[in-house]
């Protein structure tokens, strides 16, 4: 009896794998290799904001938006409900290192858009990280789950499940982290091709 226990075990475990590896090449299959989040950004582009409330925080090279927040970079666009813009200012110019944005916060871009509870833009690393109910949505095709980071640079996308273990950007420890009801699981829906 002993003997059938660990092949039994073995058995499980290959199907397991093999399940998983199936499941991650549907995924890839489903997802074009050409479909790069938000790619071709200007990152570089000049930045323009619009609120309802402002205030520049001088000494703490801070500036904060409330109430109807529009920021702009070329064709990508965030909106939310309160940003802070970390900035320094030397040698005469005005330069933008990071963005964070809360409430009801949505990046767009063309057909592309992404939306989240809380969103960082790091203008410095070229990087935007949403969290929190986070949805993506290309068109038609849409996924969903509690963190997303968006590499403008390198043109990697990844999604998770879960807002994270520890989030200290964000000030959170990751206890009670929300993911919005969303179980820890990315789930998507995608368009498939009609025959000709």
């Amino acid at each position: 009896m002993s003997t059938t226990r660990p092949s039994l075990r073995a058995t499980m475990l290959r199907s397991a794998i093999g399940g998983f590896a199936i499941g991650a090449a549907v995924i890839v299959a489903l997802v074009p290799s050409h479909a790069q989040v938000f790619g071709g950004h200007n990152s570089e582009a000049p930045v323009s904001v619009s609120a309802d409330h402002g205030e520049l925080l001088g000494r703490e090279d801070r500036a904060t938006l409330s109430g109807n927040v529009v920021i702009t970079q070329g064709d990508l666009t965030v909106r939310a409900d309160r940003t802070t813009l970390a900035f320094s200012t030397g040698s005469g110019s005005f330069k933008i290192h990071r963005l964070d944005a809360v409430g009801g916060v949505r990046v767009t871009r063309g057909n592309q858009s992404a939306s989240g509870e809380v969103a960082i833009y790091d203008f410095d690393r070229r990087i935007i990280t949403l969290v929190g109910g986070v949805t993506l949505q290309r068109g038609n095709d849409r996924l969903s789950g509690g963190r997303l980071v968006i590499d403008l640079t390198s043109g990697i996308t990844s999604l998770d499940g879960r807002a994270g273990a520890s989030t200290p950007a964000l000030g959170t420890s990751g206890q009670g982290a929300s993911t919005s009801g969303r179980g820890g699981r990315v789930t998507g829906t995608f368009t498939v091709p009609k025959r000709n």
